[in-house]
C-alpha cells in the first residue's frame, strides 16, 4: 500500500493585524491543502502595532473553528522555515498588479533555496482587493473605522491596543 503525501502549505506574513482578506486566502487555501500553516514573522523591519505574540494569538482566535489551519510564528529565513514544516507550496496573496513584481522575485529567490517549492498567487475577492494592514493600522490610528476590513476580535484587539499606546 502507497502512502499518500500529505499536501501542506505555508501562508506567510506579517499579519499586522490580520485581515479580511487574509481572512479570505486562508479559507481558500483551506479547501485546496491537507494542512495550511499560517506562518506569522517575528523578525520584520516593518514597524509593527502587534507584537508576535499578540500576531500568532490574534491569528489562532480567527482560525479556530478550522481543523486543518495551523497558526505558527517563525523568525529567520522563510525557506528553512517551510523545510522543516515539511511543506511543499508557499502560499502568496495578489492583490494588484503592483504586488506582482515583488513576489514574483520572491519566488524566484525562494525557488533558489529551495527547488522543491512551489509558490502559489492567490487573489482575494473582489471586495478585499485593496485591504492592507498597514492601510487598517493607519485608519485605525487616525481614528477611523475598520470593522469592514478586520474580524471583530481584531478591531477590539485594535481599540485596545492604540487605548493602551495613548494613556502611556
Amino acid at each position: 500500500m502507497t502512502e499518500t503525501k500529505k499536501r501542506i502549505a505555508v501562508y506567510p506574513g506579517t499579519f499586522d493585524p490580520i485581515t479580511l482578506g487574509h481572512e479570505d486566502l486562508v479559507h481558500r487555501a483551506a479547501h485546496l491543502f491537507d494542512e495550511v500553516i499560517v506562518a506569522v514573522a517575528g523578525s520584520t523591519n516593518k514597524g509593527t502595532l502587534f507584537n508576535l505574540e499578540e500576531r500568532v494569538a490574534l491569528a489562532k482566535g480567527v482560525f479556530a473553528a478550522y481543523s486543518n489551519v495551523k497558526v505558527v510564528g517563525f523568525s529567520g529565513l522563510l525557506m528553512q522555515f517551510v523545510q522543516d514544516q515539511h511543506a511543499q507550496v508557499v502560499i502568496r496573496g495578489l492583490r494588484a498588479a503592483s504586488d506582482f513584481e515583488y513576489e514574483f522575485q520572491l519566488a524566484g529567490m525562494n525557488r533558489k533555496l529551495y527547488p522543491k517549492l512551489e509558490t502559489l498567487f492567490l487573489t482575494p475577492s473582489e471586495q478585499y482587493m485593496f485591504v492592507s494592514s498597514s492601510l487598517v493600522r493607519e485608519v485605525a490610528k487616525l481614528g477611523g473605522d475598520v470593522d469592514q476590513f478586520v474580524s471583530a476580535t481584531v478591531v477590539n484587539a485594535i481599540k485596545h491596543k492604540l487605548t493602551t499606546e495613548l494613556s502611556q
